[in-house]
């Protein structure tokens, strides 16, 4: 596909989006695409159907990860357990099995954690992906670069038609973003948490967090140069807050898109690229 993001992704997301905590019962035959999630600010577990479709999901904030590395395993575990068992409940079923996907460049033993978890959850994980091949399962980006920017890094994957060719992770994420309102108006930093995400306060925000922006904005710079990217695909819950992807472009010079509900990217594309 050309810059920009398909009707098709747009249109997924959106009705996914809708679908949280959707109660859908369906029979022990039809097949099912699930996909978990850990991620530094929250867990979402994502329910497809066999060919793709959205089902359900459901979420949870917490702070079991960091960087992409599990720092409570039990709690970790238990939220993903609650997490099934909602959806268990919502679809009428259980659920056995699992896809999950790691950052770039994590190592063997922590990516085992993240399989411990499930599978301390009575899931088994039944494929491991690194996170942008999993969002570009959503996206469908041939020639590009999608930019994860997680609670602690930012990310950035490089494809060529359609394979990731190059990927960089480097300090700098929402958190850094919470840090600097919770700062500048004196407030916790939990407190600049719900900040953040709240739309209507979003605008006056900007100029706030544009210099964290801009930080963001030089290490993709760094990350890109010397290929010939065509778009910048912006994923992760930070990229929700409105202009974002404004800064980026006017820092990088490379046109930045923000899909829908950004945050979803990661786990729908990690359910779509699970095996029913």
């Amino acid at each position: 596909m050309g810059a920009g993001i398909s009707k098709g992704a747009d249109a997924f997301l959106k009705t996914l989006m809708g679908r949280r905590a959707h109660s859908v019962p369906i029979g022990g035959e039809v097949p099912l695409r699930v996909g978990l999630d850990l991620g530094t600010a929250s867990i979402v577990l994502v329910i497809l159907d066999g060919e793709g479709r959205p089902l359900t999901w459901e979420m949870e904030e917490c702070a079991v990860v960091r960087d992409g590395l599990v720092v409570d395993f039990a709690g970790a575990r238990v939220i993903v357990a609650r997490l099934k068992e909602r959806l268990e409940g919502l679809l009428g079923r259980e659920l056995t099995r699992t896809a999950i996907a790691v950052p770039p460049g994590t190592g063997t033993r922590d990516c085992a954690a993240h399989g411990y978890v499930a599978e301390g959850a009575g899931l088994e994980v039944v494929s491991v992906l690194d996170e942008p091949t999993a969002a570009n399962a959503v996206l469908g980006v041939r020639d590009g670069a999608i930019v994860d920017i997680g609670g602690g890094t930012t990310g950035i994957s490089i494809l060529r038609d359609g394979i990731v060719v190059s990927t960089t992770d480097e300090p700098t994420g929402g958190t850094h973003v919470s840090l600097v309102i919770a700062g500048n108006r004196g407030i916790s930093v939990e407190d600049a948490e719900a900040l953040k995400r709240n739309p209507g306060e979003q605008q006056g925000l900007l100029p706030i967090v544009k210099p964290v922006l801009q930080k963001m904005a030089a290490i993709v710079s760094r990350a890109v140069r010397g290929h010939d990217v065509e778009g910048l695909y912006l994923v992760g819950g930070t990229c929700a807050l409105a202009g974002i992807e404004r800064v980026i472009e006017q820092e990088t010079g490379i046109p930045s898109f923000v899909p829908p509900h950004p945050f979803l990217v990661t786990p729908a594309g990690i359910a779509r690229s699970m095996t029913p």
